[in-house]
């Protein structure tokens, strides 16, 4: 068997960085987007919010192929927003690392929200009532008092996107594909490796992508059981 340590300077390497590449940037959009979200559903009477909070929850039940066909029918060459881009920048999301960070955004972007609304909505009003009346203002309130207290429960809700976005698959392959070196992450890496009956390898890369995770949710928990 494979050492999955010899795979990080080896033929493993290029996967496991492109994986990280892609969920750290996923992560990080999903997280800008999940916490605007998470405060206009827990703390805002806007209309309509909670169907905008089922919208933006569907990638968590939804098939990734669905996924995936829909960010082609938005993304796509020949689509209103890919065709915009091609023919005023030359640019195409398709077949592109970039393609498999808007994949693992979606997918990644109800675990941001849902932990989000649930930190904000658990943030004890009186204190954020309290700051107002020492004459602070609501973004000094929002930055010294919300956010700290309801920090330990976004943040673990990140770190699961993270572990999402990491092992995203089906939506990624549809639109990035599985280029080697260019668009081939960890799982598609694994799932290549399979098809050529590669066992070794794709039992190292296996261990490599279980370790990750583990350490993940080991953390996650902890910061979970300290928001609550």
């Amino acid at each position: 068997m494979i050492d999955p340590l010899s795979l990080l300077s080896g033929p493993g390497a290029a996967p496991l960085w492109l994986s990280l590449r892609v969920a750290g940037v996923a992560t990080l959009l999903a997280w800008l987007a999940g916490m605007a979200l998470g405060w206009l559903v827990a703390r805002t009477r806007l209309p309509g919010r909670g169907l905008l909070e089922a919208l933006c929850m569907l990638p968590l039940v939804l098939p990734p192929t669905v996924i995936g066909y829909g960010l082609l029918l938005l993304m796509g060459r020949r689509s209103l927003v890919g065709g915009w881009l091609r023919e005023h920048f030359d640019y195409s999301i398709v077949f592109s690392w970039h393609g498999a960070v808007l994949a693992s955004t979606v997918v990644a972007l109800p675990l941001v929200l849902k932990s989000a609304s649930a930190a904000f909505a658990g943030v004890d009003r009186t204190l954020e009532a309290a700051a107002c009346t020492l004459g602070q203002s609501r973004w000094a309130v929002f930055v010294r008092v919300t956010l700290p207290l309801a920090a330990p429960g976004i943040l673990a809700g990140t770190l699961l996107a993270f572990a999402r976005a990491m092992g995203e698959f089906g939506a990624s392959l549809m639109v990035a594909g599985s280029i080697p070196g260019r668009t081939q992450t960890l799982s598609m890496a694994i799932y290549d490796a399979v098809q050529a009956g590669d066992d070794d390898t794709a039992a190292a890369l296996v261990l490599i992508t279980s370790a990750l995770s583990v350490a993940v949710l080991l953390l996650s928990n902890r910061l979970f059981g300290r928001a609550a």
